[in-house]
């Protein structure tokens, strides 16, 4: 039965690859995927029939657009935007704009299929979508910053609206991004709106977004550990990545008793045996967010380790929490954990295990929570943020963390449902990817061919 199920799932990449040509994630994004789904598919042929799966592969719209925009030396510079609104068959489409150099529609179509998953797993009426730029905010000035996010929402106004998209921030993409993007919608509409979330505060934002990517993978993280009657307090963890996701996962690590020792960046990895406290942390915060300075000036100040161009996942630990980026642990990194007595991980990142990586995590039995599980807590609190945007109500704090660590037990929940094994092995991949087709298949049912 298992060649069967392999014989189809390849012949469906086949049909997926020749379609897509040249881009590697969003392949490995279908495949992870399917691998899970076939057999449930095979059990449940309602879904086979109305070719569920071959429409959700499909893009509903991608669009793709020149963003120019002059620099402070008044030279014109030319930058490509996307966004790729993939599914709306539970809700509006959601999902965040990355601005980084390596962005192009294959890593989009990637991130806006794992969307689709990972906002129905919430359980809040969301779509899948995703987009960004070639553009990179490193060393660019605010004003030149400011230049180009009012050239790429000039055209993106267009597709996008509190009922239509809800784009929020990603990699590059962060609060002072967030102001500029808003403001040259609203001087366009003219209209104030919960088009785009990641908000301030003070202008229609929720209390807990920057934190909640972070907060979630740990939650997550406490809930698996629960399967095994443990808890955080005491464990090891190591952390990759400094900025948004990084930050909250160690503070929320730190509150909750575990010692983390490891952040990075694309320079290289600081290692701190002693741990990082929550003076460290607030360094780190200021580095990272006001001075946007390397992770190595952290070593040279608290007299830590920092090895230079590699990555953290050689160091000793109970825990990883991978933040940083796709495809940042491999196979050899996914076995150096394992041997060095690694039991859990929590993707805050967006699919940063290789394949390779996610097969040694499974094969070993140890607790491997995939980013469509594990980092739903960002977008879960950004759909926490359309609801008070519709309300023009703002919750307290506390309500909207207790509402994020609830819908986080909820996904958890889902997942040990959809991905207990008969051997007890919580299987939280095949979990996440049943759990999250169904509600957008029974929907796609629904509504018919459209």
């Amino acid at each position: 039965m298992a060649e069967i199920f392999d014989l189809k799932v390849n012949e469906f990449m086949a049909k997926v690859i020749a379609k897509n040509p040249g881009e590697s994630e969003f392949h490995q994004a279908v495949q992870e995927v399917v691998e899970s789904l076939f057999p449930f598919i095979e059990e449940n042929p309602k879904y086979q029939h109305a070719k569920i799966l071959e429409r959700m592969v499909e893009p509903e719209r991608v669009l793709m657009f020149r963003v120019p925009w002059l620099d402070d030396s008044g030279q014109i510079q030319i930058n490509r935007g996307f966004r790729i609104q993939m599914n709306s068959a539970i809700g509006p489409y959601k999902g965040g704009l990355r601005f980084h150099p390596t962005v192009n529609l294959g890593i989009l179509k990637f991130l806006a299929f794992e969307q689709v998953f990972k906002n129905s797993l919430t359980t809040l009426p969301m779509g899948g979508g995703k987009g960004g730029s070639d553009f990179d905010p490193k060393g660019k000035s605010d004003n030149e910053v400011m230049r180009f996010c009012q050239s790429f929402m000039t055209e993106l106004q267009r597709f996008i609206g509190p009922d239509t998209d809800v784009p929020a921030g990603d990699i590059g993409v962060g609060g002072r991004e967030i102001g500029y993007l808003y403001g040259q919608y609203k001087r366009i509409r003219n209209e104030f709106t919960g088009v785009l979330t990641g908000k301030a505060i003070e202008w229609g934002g929720s209390l807990i977004r920057p934190e909640a990517t972070g907060y979630g993978a740990v939650y997550f993280a406490e809930e698996m550990l629960k399967t095994r009657k443990m808890d955080l307090k005491g464990k090891i963890a190591v952390v990759s990545g400094s900025g948004n996701v990084s930050q909250f996962a160690t503070q929320k690590l730190i509150q909750m008793g575990a010692k983390v020792v490891t952040l990075s960046d694309s320079s290289g990895f600081i290692y701190d045996a002693e741990g990082i406290d929550d003076e460290k942390l607030a360094y780190i915060l200021h580095l990272k967010n006001v001075r946007r300075g390397r992770i190595k000036e952290y070593a040279d100040k608290y007299n830590a380790k920092y090895f230079d161009g590699q990555t953290p996942w050689g160091i000793k630990c109970d825990l990883a929490f991978p933040c940083a980026t796709q495809n940042e642990i491999n196979e050899d990194d996914a076995r150096e954990l394992v041997k060095n007595g690694c039991y859990l991980i929590s993707e805050g990142a967006n699919m940063p295990s290789t394949p390779e990586a996610v097969e040694v995590f499974l094969e070993s039995k140890i607790l491997y929570g995939p980013g469509k599980a594990a980092n739903a807590g960002g977008v879960s609190t950004s759909g926490l943020e359309m609801t008070q945007n519709s309300m023009r109500l703002p919750w307290t704090r506390e309500e909207v963390d207790a509402r994020l660590h609830q819908i986080m037990v909820n996904i958890h929940e889902t997942c040990v449902k959809y991905g207990t094994e008969k051997d007890g092995y919580i299987n939280y991949v095949k979990g996440a990817n049943i759990g999250g087709f169904i509600k957008v298949a029974d929907a796609m049912i629904a509504q018919g061919v459209v």
